[in-house]
């Protein structure tokens, strides 16, 4: 199965697709404590990675980048307080629907057969999760994560700000 980088990222696309899993803050941590972050390499190979995989992973580090700075944090290349390591999953989804006897062949005569309600495929999409980690680079230990999941939008036309909403929707609930 091939699918461009792209659709990856458009797991967060849209209010009504993209939503806010869960945010989950290590105990005992004062993210006051923290003034730095940089981000793990983002790697991916075989059928997930397209020739534009950097350039649609770049959109989601750079908004990743601005709700942390704009939460007081600086991205640091040297020996950053936090790391950010992004984890994304993508699954091909079968829409069905059931069948009903009002859908059996109309016959007459004897009826020496049985009838079930079926699942019947209609369509095809594409549901994605994306997962935020934010460790403490010193001691190693996940301190925050966040998830995101939706419903990845074939459309290619403004997914730069649909994926800028839901990050910014998701870093919303971020400690202070």
């Amino acid at each position: 199965m091939k699918f461009p980088a792209f659709l990856l990222l458009l797991v967060m696309a849209g209010c009504s697709t993209g939503r806010v899993v869960k945010t989950e803050k290590a105990e005992g941590i004062n993210f006051q404590n923290f003034k730095t972050f940089d981000f793990y390499k983002l790697e991916a190979s075989g059928d997930t990675s397209s020739s534009k995989f950097a350039s649609y992973t770049g959109i989601l580090r750079e908004a990743i980048a601005r709700e942390l700075a704009a939460k007081g944090y600086n991205e640091s290349g040297g020996n950053p307080d936090l790391l950010v390591n992004i984890g994304i999953v993508v699954k091909e989804e079968i829409q069905t629907r059931e069948t009903n006897i009002r859908e059996a062949p109309r016959y007459i005569g004897q009826r020496r057969y049985s009838w079930k309600s079926q699942e019947v495929p209609v369509g095809r999409y594409k549901s994605g999760t994306v997962t935020i980690d934010l460790v403490e680079s010193k001691k190693n230990n996940m301190v925050w994560q966040g998830v995101l999941e939706g419903i990845i939008a074939e459309r290619q036309k403004g997914y730069e700000s649909d994926i800028n909403k839901a990050v910014a929707n998701l870093f919303a609930k971020f400690p202070d």
